[in-house]
């Protein structure tokens, strides 16, 4: 897959940083033009000035391409021969960097490249187009809400081009996203699946807790899977035995395997504490396989959103319960957060707010103060500074408040917000899907004061901590914010995986062509009290 400042050559000339600026124009130019303009180019002369021309054809006339349409050459003027079916057949090899070798879409198309129809066989290069593009599976029938941005390519009038001047290679690796994070996850994801595919240790057998130390039959089995994934040089000294006819001791967990251990919890989102308990033996007899898969999985994600997120925004991985702030495109800021738990899932969606609302009082959402609050009686609303108005239970602002000091006023449809919480030691735990499905920030005072004070109302800000009344601090810009779902991501220039807290990994696999069942769906859990 070619880099955002790669060269490659094109047939026809050009770069493949030109074909990418010329299939963004697409999705704004009519089929026509940009055919001719493309053939223009690939033969040497200027392109000519376009006279005005009919409208593109519509988003959904790209998603669902009409068959009729494509028999017809209305935009198929150059269709498929012996050489761009090889071309075909190129691509598809490459289609393991990005994790769909396996998916239905790839080797249905693989299968027939060289035998099928022009029309069948350019609505099954359109698919593929469109899993590259946005994704193999549709995230909208994944999740009851899925409000992120999608990547849109006119891929009709693409494919057209590509066919046309002999460019198939060089247009569909334009469609995939071009950035750090996508390739280092590709390339991890053909270095697990090649591990995975020379893999020849056998699986450990399940048992007690291995801690530092300890002497267990199972060492060996354990070492010889360390060294298999990578994360051990050698196996462990055999002890001797106690003497003549007596059986030699089982091997010690030794330090180098316990630092080994502890990478391979780092790799796949566990405590690094180097005490081989059930998770981690799951990580280790999963390895590279279930590795890959759950790299697959976030690079189709990575494939669902839109190539342009704003380079100054907020984004939080639910997967992870943490908070990043990007300035100009770069992490400038880490913090834990607090997501929703099982049954009460925060959603990925993309919002934004201009306000910070200051000692904020919580109107309890109806659900919960039935469920939760009122049945703990009166008393319990006066303790915690809750009174009834028209029937809706209120909390005032206050330190006891659910929502801290501090709101950050998202705008959107589900009475997602980010806030503080009095309840600052539970971002001490490794697990942090606890809330209600709001997303309760680490220091989130702090988070405020560098808002206002990039936005220069900082003493605004000061003032209103101050007082004890609600207070709004208008930031005077939109802070756009993104709630994403990654159990692999990057951080630091590692790859990393994370915990599969809401079991969606199983939801994707399917379309990759991968199975479902992954270890590391964790029982079903329950939210505390608050957003």
């Amino acid at each position: 897959m070619s880099g955002e400042g790669e060269v490659r050559a094109r047939p026809g000339g050009g770069t493949g940083a030109e074909w990418r600026k010329a299939a963004r124009r697409s999705a704004r130019r009519p089929p026509c033009a940009i055919l001719a303009a493309m053939v223009l180019a690939a033969a040497g002369a200027p392109p000519a000035r376009a006279d005005p021309q009919p409208e593109p054809p519509s988003a959904a006339g790209v998603a669902n391409p009409d068959p009729q349409r494509l028999s017809e050459g209305q935009v198929w003027p150059v269709l498929w021969t012996p050489e761009t079916r090889r071309q075909m057949a190129a691509v598809l090899d490459g289609a393991v960097r990005h994790g769909l070798d396996a998916a239905p879409v790839v080797v249905a198309l693989r299968n027939n490249v060289e035998t099928a129809p022009d029309a069948a066989l350019s609505q099954a290069a359109l698919r593929y187009a469109r899993a590259l593009a946005s994704g193999a599976a549709n995230p909208d029938k994944l999740h009851a809400v899925f409000e992120l941005r999608r990547n849109e390519v006119d891929l009709v009038a693409g494919l057209s081009v590509a066919l046309a001047v002999g460019g198939l290679a060089e247009w569909f690796d334009s469609l995939a996203p071009a950035t750090e994070e996508y390739r280092a996850l590709s390339d991890a994801y053909v270095a697990a699946r090649a591990r995975a595919a020379a893999l020849s240790s056998p699986s450990v057998a399940e048992g007690p807790p291995l801690s530092p130390g300890a002497r267990d039959p199972r060492i060996l089995a354990i070492a010889r899977r360390l060294v298999d994934e990578g994360y051990l040089d050698q196996l462990p000294p055999r002890p001797k035995g106690k003497g003549k006819g007596k059986a030699r001791p089982p091997r010690v967990y030794s330090p180098d395997m316990v630092e080994a251990v502890k990478r391979l919890q780092l790799d796949n989102g566990l405590r690094p504490d180097g005490v081989v308990a059930k998770a981690t033996l799951l990580a280790l007899n999963g390895g590279p396989r279930l590795r890959a898969r759950t790299l697959a999985v976030n690079l189709e994600r990575l494939r669902w959103l839109a190539r342009d997120p704003p380079p100054t925004r907020i984004d939080v991985n639910i997967a992870t319960a943490q908070l990043t702030v990007y300035q100009d495109g770069v992490a400038a800021d880490r913090r834990r957060v607090i997501v929703g738990a099982r049954g009460h899932e925060t959603p990925p969606i993309e919002a934004s707010f201009s306000r910070i609302v200051v000692n904020p009082p919580w109107y309890v959402p109806e659900t919960i103060a039935r469920r939760e609050i009122l049945p703990k009686g009166r008393g319990y609303l006066a303790r915690q500074g809750m009174v009834l108005r028209a029937g809706r239970v209120i909390q005032k602002p206050g330190p006891e408040s659910a929502l801290g000091q501090v709101k950050f006023d998202l705008q959107d449809d589900h009475a997602i917000y980010l806030h503080d919480t009095p309840t600052k030691a539970l971002f001490g735990r490794a697990g942090r899907h606890l809330s209600h499905g709001c997303v309760r920030v680490e220091d989130a005072v702090g988070l405020a004061e560098s808002l206002a004070g990039a936005a220069g109302r900082l003493v605004e800000l000061q003032d209103a901590l101050a007082a004890s009344a609600t207070r709004t601090v208008d930031l005077g810009a939109e802070v756009p914010v993104r709630l994403l779902y990654q159990t692999a991501y990057v951080e630091a220039g590692a790859v990393r995986l994370a915990p599969d807290a809401y079991g969606w990994d199983d939801d994707v696999a399917p379309a990759l062509g991968l199975g479902t069942g992954g270890p590391r769906k964790p029982p079903e859990g329950s939210a505390d009290e608050g957003p």
